[in-house]
């Protein structure tokens, strides 16, 4: 499940218990992604419900009839993805993915090295001692940050159709706007310039989606290629 769907759940279980509502707790919730931060679910409206109950619990707001919203910045999502080692894992049908050729426009492979360059971005940034902090993204981390909140929603389509590609076309998107910002905003300064802080977490992040999403389709994620 997201991690907005599980403050849904939460939010749920925490107005039943203080008599709020009187439904039956949800194990979990269908919430879709609307892009750049902007998620939204029928929980409410699925639950007969008054969505306001549920709406001001998450810190979100009433969007159509039942559905509630949740924007989230940039450096919330990765600190939520950072909280959650089983962020987006769902049960994914397995599924080839060829590694060769060992260029970028195989998607095989920019996933691979996407995911190998996270990890070297972690170790350099550890043996050199690069501090972090809250991100502070640009364009093109936010587009990065965003494709990977994509996923956890691309990943239950991926299970519930029985179909790996969803998933894997949005791992894609995740890997190619990782080497954009591998290569323009990199985790490691060059020479003497200054870390940006943000940016070491961020690649951790990075480092949790495509880990989880390659073991999802049946591969063993490998941090050297």
């Amino acid at each position: 499940m997201t991690p907005v769907g599980d403050a849904l759940v939460r939010a749920v279980r925490d107005a039943v218990a203080e008599g709020e509502i009187d439904v039956a707790v949800p194990e979990s919730v269908v919430v879709f992604g609307r892009g750049r931060g902007v998620f939204e679910s029928p929980v409410a409206l699925r639950l007969g419900v008054d969505p306001e109950v549920i709406a001001r619990r998450v810190g979100g707001v009433v969007a159509g009839a039942g559905f509630v919203r949740v924007v989230l910045g940039a450096g919330e999502l990765v600190e939520q993805i950072l909280r959650d080692p089983d962020y987006g894992v769902a049960r994914v049908p397995g599924k080839a993915w060829d590694e060769w050729p060992r260029t970028f426009d195989n998607p095989g492979f920019s996933v691979r090295y996407a995911y190998a360059r996270a990890c070297w971005a972690g170790r350099w940034a550890r043996e050199l001692g690069v501090a972090d902090g809250p991100l502070r993204a640009g364009g093109l981390e936010s587009e990065l940050v965003w494709a990977m909140g994509d996923v956890p929603g691309r990943a239950e389509q991926a299970e519930r159709e029985r179909d790996a590609r969803p998933l894997m076309f949005c791992l894609e998107r995740v890997a190619g706007a990782y080497h954009d910002v591998h290569e323009r905003c990199p985790a490691v300064p060059k020479g003497d310039e200054e870390p940006v802080p943000g940016r070491v977490g961020l690649a951790r992040a990075v480092r949790v989606v495509l880990g989880n999403g390659l073991n999802m389709i049946g591969e063993t994620p490998r941090e050297r290629i």
